[in-house]
């Protein structure tokens, strides 16, 4: 890993004081990053997160802040060019899965919520931080989506509808900014091994988890660093011909 003497770029990542967020600190850090990344309520976690960055001699911050209102947005986007002078990569991977019922019983106050930090949240911070890569013509963003784009699955109407919103709003702003040098894409992760997940696994109840990660190709849930290392991958050199694209990391998408 290159030290802190050879960093360049800065990558602000939403939502990383665990899962799948903390491992694209982890991965973006290593790759030489400098980071900044927002947090919502898990102070002690985010702690934890800044400093396993400082012991292997990267450089983190952490904001605690709700990127799902547009004041807190920007303040994070402020804060970040105000600390590093500079933001190259943002990772918009703040999200929540609310109820698990028919789109009809669900809960209006669920969907304001979800639609709020899934689909407003990720609005929120590229309108913060499009001028700043505008001016240098160049940037890369990262939305996290997810698998259920693909499945449409029963009792997840509103987070699906909230990461088909993020789909295209990453197809149709890789148009609008690709020949400012802004470079858009989503990874949308399938069964990934996280609390988010596993919480899900105990709604579905024992026989019909086991069923679902048995209707995985590859026959197994995916690790948090496997999501990651896409992302790496994307806003690495070895990307520079990809955008507006929706990259798809499911062990081959689960069937049921």
């Amino acid at each position: 890993m290159k030290g802190s003497k050879g960093r360049s770029g800065v990558a602000l990542i939403t939502g990383a004081s665990r899962g799948i967020g903390k491992a694209i600190v982890q991965a973006l850090s290593e790759a030489g990053f400098r980071i900044l990344f927002t947090y919502r309520n898990r102070t002690e976690e985010a702690r934890e997160v800044v400093e396993k960055i400082s012991a292997t001699g990267g450089i983190a911050h952490a904001i605690q802040a709700d990127v799902g209102t547009a004041k807190e947005a920007q303040g994070a986007v402020q804060l970040g060019l105000e600390t590093f002078g500079q933001i190259d990569v943002l990772v918009n991977n703040a999200g929540v899965s609310l109820a698990r019922v028919p789109l009809a019983q669900y809960p209006i106050a669920d969907w304001e919520e979800t639609l709020r930090v899934n689909l407003s949240g990720p609005f929120y911070v590229i309108r913060a931080v499009l001028p700043h890569m505008r001016e240098r013509a160049k940037g890369h963003i990262i939305n996290i989506s997810s698998n259920v784009t693909q499945r449409f699955p029963v009792n997840l109407g509103v987070y699906t509808v909230s990461k088909a919103g993020l789909e295209a709003l990453t197809r149709v702003l890789a148009k609008e900014e690709g020949p400012r040098g802004i470079r858009v894409n989503a990874v949308a992760p399938g069964p990934i091994d996280t609390e988010m997940f596993r919480h899900s696994m105990a709604v579905m109840g024992p026989e019909r988890a086991e069923a679902f990660i048995k209707s995985v190709p590859l026959g197994r849930m995916g690790r948090p660093e496997e999501i990651a290392s896409v992302v790496r991958f994307l806003v690495s050199d070895a990307a520079s011909y990809l955008t507006g694209q929706v990259i798809y990391v499911n062990g081959g998408g689960p069937g049921v």
